[in-house]
């Protein structure tokens, strides 16, 4: 059985560069197994795009959630409700 749905959200702001944008990670248990790992993104104040990834474990579905997250700090994104560096 998986552990409670995990969620993360990023805000990376930049006026001098006009950049404003957010990033969302969440994994989701499914009806028949699978588990889905949800992205959300785009700039903030908009709607923005999701792509849904389906993985076969939750182990899978985990390390992917990790690697997104990640990547999305090595990029500049901060945690919203983390001290912003």
């Amino acid at each position: 059985m998986m552990t409670p749905p995990q969620h993360l959200h990023f805000r990376r702001e930049d006026p001098s560069r006009n950049v404003a944008r957010y990033y969302g990670l969440s994994l989701q248990p499914t009806l028949f197994g699978p588990v889905a790992l949800v992205r959300v993104w785009g700039r903030i104040g908009t709607r923005g795009q999701q792509r849904i990834e389906w993985h076969a474990t939750e182990g899978e579905a985990e390390a992917a959630f990790a690697r997104q997250a990640a990547r999305r700090r090595k990029r500049g994104y901060a945690e919203i409700g983390s001290p912003v560096a």
